[in-house]
């Protein structure tokens, strides 16, 4: 039996966290894909197409450094997570978890999509010093931080790169963080 499952989340942008997971779950499945999807409660940073290009390109980075493990996809989706985890036949959904109120959020997310959709969710556990990095918390450092370098240490040189520009152009979302505005 081929066990496939998705790892789902907005990934804007993905960290070293999200990568952690990724590793991980490489060991657990036969196939991953990585789902990048829309949040409609969070005001995106990043469009759709360059989620999935920096999830793409950091993917294949771990693969060749690492080519023991499970085949990983990226693809886009919107809607319901559970409607793409069926489309693509996958055996479970899998979450990183990085904190208590993780926990308690995708423990209760997990029971809904088993009752709903039959989907098994597989966890694992955030490592230590991962264990409070969030794309959310990124975007405000992006935002009001003067240091890139401050961003060094929870997602790779590439993000750091597209953050920057973001901010250089002025992107609306960090503009509102900046504002004051709710995010999402």
């Amino acid at each position: 039996m081929h066990h496939l499952a998705i790892y789902p989340g907005s990934f804007d942008p993905i960290t070293y966290g999200h990568l952690d997971v990724i590793a991980r779950g490489r060991r657990l499945f036969d196939e991953l894909i990585v789902a990048v999807g829309r949040n409609p409660g969070k005001d995106p940073l990043f469009t759709a197409e360059e989620r999935v290009d920096m999830a793409e390109q950091l993917v294949a980075d771990l693969v060749a450094k690492h080519p023991q493990g499970a085949k990983v996809g990226v693809r886009a989706f919107s809607g319901l997570t559970v409607d793409f985890a069926r489309s693509v036949g996958a055996a479970a959904l899998l979450r990183g978890v990085r904190n208590l109120s993780d926990l308690q959020y995708e423990v209760q997310q997990a029971v809904t999509n088993r009752e709903v959709a039959g989907l098994e969710t597989a966890f694992v556990v955030a490592g230590q010093s991962f264990a409070y990095t969030s794309s959310s918390l990124i975007r405000q450092i992006a935002a009001m931080g003067d240091d890139p370098s401050a961003l060094s240490s929870m997602c790779p040189p590439s993000v750091v790169e597209r953050l920057m520009e973001k901010k250089r152009q002025k992107h609306p979302a960090l503009r509102r963080l900046l504002e004051g505005g709710e995010e999402g």
